[in-house]
């Protein structure tokens, strides 16, 4: 997992500390940006092998990011996880609709999120 590259796009500064502290812990390379344009300039750039995504951000939202990413031949192969505080049904449906690859919610446990990370991460 050392070499992994994985994209985090957190509006929230503190979120995004948080996650990439946790990331980076396990080994994973971490880039961390605030909003779905920088994400999406970011994934064109540098082919992250995972992208953790907030889905209510400034701008293009992560519903949008996601769909951009998986209608892209470049980028669709790239595993999403999209991570939110939005739980309902509607949302988590939505979220597999445009190709999120996994769906959890805030509050999280860092090791659910490590262990959906790791999964991804060994299909690919």
């Amino acid at each position: 997992m050392g070499n992994n590259h994985i994209l985090i796009v957190e509006d929230e500064e503190s979120l995004l500390k948080l996650e990439t502290i946790l990331l980076a812990s396990k080994g994973y390379k971490v880039t961390g940006v605030k909003d779905g344009l920088a994400a999406l300039s970011e994934i064109e750039q540098n082919k992250p092998d995972l992208v953790l995504l907030d889905i209510m951000m400034p701008g293009i939202d992560g519903f949008e990011v996601c769909r951009r990413i998986k209608e892209n031949p470049e980028t669709r192969g790239i595993p999403v996880v999209m991570l939110t505080a939005k739980k309902s049904a509607v949302d988590q449906a939505r979220g597999i609709e445009v190709g999120a690859d996994a769906y959890i919610t805030k509050p999280f446990k860092s090791l659910k999120i490590i262990d959906v990370i790791t999964g991804l991460l060994q299909k690919r």
